[in-house]
Formats: structure tokens, sequence, C-alpha cells
């Protein structure tokens, strides 16, 4: 099987990518680098199965070009931070919403299979109920989560006019190995990074906010699901745990874990713009058609992922040179 996975040096994508191109299949690994890392899958570049592609998905040209003989395409490659989305919305919208139609373009051109698109569980905005079923209202506070509705529109309307198999996947916040611990980087990664470090957790805000978070390991589990499904999906689909923690108890967590109680403790700072106070997955759709279910509590994922991290930093730092 030929698989074009688009942000394949990102955070999901590069696990993805080592996933599929372990098991043998042909691995398209397209990234313009602007949120993914090299070091995400230079342990894939000797395999001749792999190839990384440098490259930016609004290119349509290059995609014709890479990707007219695929089976399947993972498509992931986005501008994903709230932050950057206020700042620079048209960025933002030009990346997810024309990115995202030109992987259907080439999809529908070239008759792929099937696509599998990553939209995010902040096209819901905070929750009006809960758990949040697929059916929530679409209310997203800032221009990440409405770029990311308009996406999911456009597959929408491929299903429909087209008859295509298109797949909408809505992860809730993941956490793991390869996710950035600097900048734009997730919550648990910054602050497990800090915490190992004798410095506090940073929060934005009063830390009353909740958010599901998934272990790495569930998501790509779900999307192996997704790809091998034999039917066509062709609706949304959450990923998620059902479960909700407030960041204050969550940074109280990696602290605990990190071996740092009563040395540290949280610090609070002004709240973010448009930030979403409570998000928290209704997965049985995912269940009911896939059979997926977490696997990993909480407190498993922090524990294996702080022990991957120790090692990897520790790695890191010293190698020569």
């Amino acid at each position: 099987m030929r698989i074009l996975i688009t942000g394949g040096a990102g955070f999901i994508g590069s696990h993805l990518c080592e996933k599929y191109t372990i098991e043998g299949h042909i691995v398209l690994c397209l990234d313009n680098f602007m949120n993914g890392s090299l070091s995400n899958i230079r342990d894939l570049l000797g395999y001749r199965n792999f190839k990384l592609i440098n490259g930016d998905v609004r290119n349509f040209d290059l995609l014709e070009k890479v990707a007219r003989d695929v089976d399947i395409i993972i498509h992931l490659a986005a501008q994903i931070h709230v932050d950057r989305s206020i700042l620079e919305p048209r960025l933002t919208c030009d990346i997810n919403v024309f990115g995202t139609l030109n992987i259907l373009e080439l999809a529908r051109r070239y008759d792929i299979s099937k696509v599998i698109h990553t939209s995010s569980s902040e096209v819901y905005g905070s929750a009006q109920y809960v758990p949040m079923d697929e059916k929530h209202p679409l209310n997203p506070p800032h221009p990440y989560g409405a770029s990311k509705v308009a996406a999911d529109r456009l597959c929408n309307s491929y299903i429909q006019t087209y008859g295509m198999d298109v797949c909408v996947i809505r992860p809730f916040n993941t956490f793991g190995p390869k996710q950035k611990d600097t900048g734009y980087g997730g919550v648990i990664s910054i602050f497990v990074k800090r915490c190992l470090n004798g410095q506090p957790p940073i929060i934005y805000g009063d830390g009353m906010q909740t958010r599901d978070y998934t272990y790495i390991e569930d998501l790509i589990s779900a999307y192996d699901l997704v790809l091998k499904y034999e039917k066509s999906l062709r609706e949304p689909i959450n990923i998620g745990t059902g479960k909700e923690i407030k960041i204050l108890e969550l940074a109280n967590k990696v602290i605990e874990l990190a071996g740092k109680r009563g040395k540290i403790k949280p610090v609070h700072v002004s709240p973010r713009p448009g930030e979403v106070r409570r998000l928290v997955a209704d997965y049985s759709k995912a269940k009911k058609l896939l059979g997926w279910e977490p696997k990993y509590t909480l407190d498993g994922g922090l524990r294996k992922f702080i022990d991957w991290y120790k090692n990897y930093r520790y790695e890191e730092w010293t190698k020569p040179g």
C-alpha cells in the first residue's frame, strides 16, 4: 500500500510514518517543517520504502507530481496553534482550508481510495453539554477552530458531491513522545520539561479549564482502525477518553509523577484570549463503528511519557558535538 502522510514529520504524523514504514508499506512523508522536526523521522530515512518530501500542502503542482499514485492519504498538515491563529488568521486559513482543499482535489482527480482528515476538538468550542458527541454544536472562539470547521465542511461537501471516502477524525488533546516542549508545544510536554528541570509549570488563568487527554499510542490505533475499515465511514469521529481533568490538577499530577512534590508549585499568569473552558469527548461512535477504546489511563500515559522524556533528553544532552 502507498500512503501519503501530510505533516508526517510532526508529532502525530511521525508516529504514523513509523508504524506504516516498519509494517512495509510505501510511505511518502510530506512536510515543510513549520511544525515538524527532522529528528522525529530521522530513524526512518534509511528505509527504502520511506520517502521524505520537503514541501507545502498548499503547492498543488508538487502534490500532483509526488502523490498521484498513492492509495490512501492521511492529512495532518496544518497550522495547529490557537495562539498563532490569533496573530496570523490569514496564514492559518490558507494552510488549513486551502491545503485541505488541495488534498481533496488530489484524491478526487486521481481516484485515491481513502482520505483520513485530521480535524480537532477545538471545532466545538467550550462544551455546551458533556460528554461532547459529534453532534455537539460547532462554535469555535478563535481562527484556528474556525479554519478546522471550514476544512471539515469541505470534506463533507466532497463526500456528498463526489461520493468520496473521506473520514474526519477529531482528536481531543493528545500527548506522548515527540511532542514539542517549547514555543507552541503541548501543555503536558511543557509541564514535564519544566518540572524535570525544577521549574514550576505555568498556568494561564485560574487552571479550572478542563481537557480530555489521549496518549499517542491510543490515537495511532484509532487511525489504523479507520485506515483498515472496509466500509466508507464518511462522517466525523471523536477520539478521546471521555475523562476530563482541570489544568491545575494536571500540573500538580505532573509535579508528583516527576518527583518534585513539595519542591515546586504551579504559577498562574494572565489567561489566553479565546481559550476554550471545557472539553471532554464522547467516543461512543468510535467504539461502536471501530471497536476502539483507549487503553491508557492518564496516569499510565504520563508515567510512560516521563520515562521516555528523561531517557530521550539524556541521550540528546550527551551526544558528542
